[in-house]
């Protein structure tokens, strides 16, 4: 079986690659993003870990859900609060990528994608065979971050410099696919790298 790891920075188009090879390839997509959703709803282990940190008042929408928005403001302005998420979260979704891989294993699966968007940053990359990088040049990510997000762009900035320069990235990539053109230039090189994998 091969595990290839699939990552990015925020706002350079990782989903649009890792939807295109779920839907049109039927690849068996890990998405340590979901897991991370699936282990902060009420009850599960990132939700308990975030109130006993920050206490159901600023932990909690009314609802009883995590307050995503303010949570990501203070981690993202604080750096030692974004390294207590990291040592607490990292461990816990990792050990959860590693036994969705064994039983795709035990299935017979031939191809896994692993799509992380820290994948290098939390080591993750010594799970794989190969890793792919959706690379965009600085300007082109701010500007689709401020867009997406509606973020001022100090903001925007600030997210981005928390994550390895995607130039980083891109130099230490298997596979880059160069995601500053249109989706149709972009999906082209999809299509061809995973063609060579399935070769």
């Amino acid at each position: 079986m091969i595990v290839i790891g699939l990552t990015g920075g925020i706002a350079s188009g990782k989903s649009t690659v890792s939807n295109r090879l779920k839907a049109y390839y039927g690849a068996q997509v890990i998405d340590a993003d979901a897991i991370a959703y699936e282990f902060s709803h009420p009850g599960r282990p990132l939700w308990q870990n975030f109130v006993a940190r920050y206490g159901k008042e600023r932990a909690l929408l009314p609802d009883g859900e995590l307050n995503r928005a303010g949570i990501g403001q203070l981690v993202f302005s604080q750096p030692a609060e974004r390294r207590w998420v990291d040592s607490m979260a990292h461990p816990l979704i990792q050990q959860e990528i590693a036994a969705r891989i064994e039983r795709s294993r035990a299935a017979g699966e031939k191809v896994i994608v692993l799509d992380v968007p820290l994948l290098f940053e939390s080591g993750w990359d010594a799970m794989t065979d190969a890793v792919w990088v959706v690379y965009v040049d600085a300007a082109v990510q701010l500007r689709r971050l401020v867009e997406r997000n509606r973020l001022p762009e100090a903001l925007a900035n600030q997210r981005i410099a928390s994550q390895m320069p995607l130039l980083e990235k891109k130099q230490r990539a298997n596979v880059v696919i160069d995601n500053n053109g249109t989706l149709a230039e972009t999906i082209r090189q999809v299509d061809h790298a995973w063609e060579s994998v399935a070769r």
